[in-house]
């Protein structure tokens, strides 16, 4: 099996350095990390297995064979899709750093991932899931205070569920109503969000944060159980357990959330390329299958209410 596989020292030596480059000069997140090395180690032992030694022999006709065998696996179309994505990133640094004489990744084509429509709550479900965190906050927890700006906070600004773990106290600007947040590869940009939120986050950082910060919190706007830093596993189990208090909403993690604010700022009639630079979305294309989203919705509801539908 591939899995067997051991690769020639110098494929060891050039996807260590490729390693190094994603992890320091393009600065993407371990997970991501992980996922391009796990792809292109895969292709690599595959291109071993038909008598490839180093990088530079690998050509289009190695990464096709090494996709089809994918595809005889049972892989899904989106995990063929990512998986092609990460040989031709490779392909192509391996070019810039000399050790191939060709992007052979450039010739491949990226099989079409089927486009679903994202789930997102309706409004009444938001309020209700606004509202079940708000009763449990009665209680005065710092814990339930906390809780009730994370979904204020994530809803009203869609920003993601890492982007919000690795929040700091000083990227709130209380006066603006803004929140500077790092996206995907370290790109800064400024997010605003309402009043609800604010007061949510006023309310937190006076009563909530202090009383559960603890040695090692540093800066980090939002604190676990224990005083340090939430992580994003804490918060996908609070989205999940506030959802399941709202009856006949859907079960949704944070990314639904983030689905959610986008779908309500368009059928709000927010322009698509603020939405997009909102959302930190690299591409347009990228944002546009929330259109998809609003049309579906509003098929529905013509459905429902017209006559003659």
């Amino acid at each position: 099996m591939a899995a067997d596989v051991e690769l020639p020292e110098e494929m060891s030596r050039a996807l260590a350095a490729y390693e190094r480059h994603l992890t320091a000069e393009r600065d993407l997140a371990p997970h991501t990390v992980r996922a391009y090395l796990t792809d292109v180690r895969a292709m690599l032992e595959h291109a071993v297995l038909l008598g490839h030694q180093d990088v530079g022999t690998i050509d289009v006709r190695t990464l096709r064979s090494w996709l089809a065998k994918q595809q005889t696996l049972g892989r899904a179309r989106t995990t063929m899709a990512r998986r092609a994505t990460a040989v031709r990133v490779f392909t192509g640094w391996a070019q810039r750093t000399g050790r191939s004489t060709t992007d052979a990744g450039s010739l491949l084509g990226t099989p079409k991932a089927h486009r679903t429509l994202p789930p997102a709550l309706r409004l009444d479900e938001v309020r209700g899931l606004l509202d079940a965190a708000a009763t449990r906050a009665d209680d005065g927890s710092a814990v339930g205070v906390r809780d009730v700006a994370i979904l204020e906070l994530l809803y009203a600004t869609g920003i993601r569920v890492g982007e919000l773990c690795g929040l700091d106290v000083d990227d709130v600007d209380h006066e603006r109503s803004l929140v500077r947040v790092f996206g995907k590869g370290r790109k800064e940009r400024s997010v605003p969000f309402g009043r609800p939120a604010g007061r949510a986050l006023d309310d937190w950082l006076s009563r909530g944060r202090p009383a559960l910060m603890a040695p090692g919190a540093g800066a980090a706007l939002f604190l676990g159980a224990r005083g340090r830093r939430v992580d994003q596993r804490a918060v996908r189990t609070l989205v999940h357990a506030r959802l399941a208090d709202v009856p006949g909403a859907p079960d949704l993690g944070p990314h639904g959330l983030r689905h959610t604010a986008a779908t309500h700022l368009l059928e709000g009639g927010a322009d698509l390329r603020a939405v997009q630079e909102l959302l930190g979305h690299a591409s347009l294309a990228t944002t546009q299958i929330y259109t998809h989203v609003t049309t579906d919705r509003l098929r529905a509801a013509y459905r429902q209410a017209h006559p003659r539908a």
